[in-house]
């Protein structure tokens, strides 16, 4: 993100293992987006990428990943559940002006969906994405 911020994973810390977390700190139903992220982050790398956290005009972009010249931006949230969350989600990444990809990833079960562009896609759908 061009003059903007981005954050070495800094204020958040991600797990390999979320058992070890759960362990740590405990379960916590209401952690289930911080955990989706956390899957998120663990494919990112899986799949070779740098992984960071950006932030622009003061709003996060969950990650920031880099792979052998290219970026991909992602967002993630739980599921998108009225126009607010819409909004956030995909109004972060819509104010990134370059042409990289960039995903909004949900439990919601969606084929195929975007959003002025920005891909919406499933966390299963994500996950079978290969390297």
């Amino acid at each position: 993100i061009v003059g903007k911020k981005i954050f070495e994973i800094g204020n958040k810390f991600y797990f390999e293992n979320t058992g070890l977390r759960n362990a740590i700190i405990g379960y916590r139903i209401n952690d289930l987006g911080k955990l989706l992220e956390n899957v998120v982050y663990n494919h990112l790398l899986y799949m070779g990428y740098k992984v960071k956290v950006g932030v622009q005009n003061g709003q996060e972009i969950d990650f920031v990943a880099e792979r052998t010249g290219e970026i991909l931006y992602v967002q993630v949230a739980l599921e998108l559940k009225g126009e607010v969350t819409i909004e956030r989600e995909f109004g972060n990444l819509l104010k990134i002006q370059d042409n990289y990809p960039k995903m909004v990833v949900t439990n919601d079960h969606v084929e195929g969906n975007t959003y002025q562009g920005i891909k919406h896609l499933f966390i299963r759908d994500f996950l079978m994405m290969e390297q």
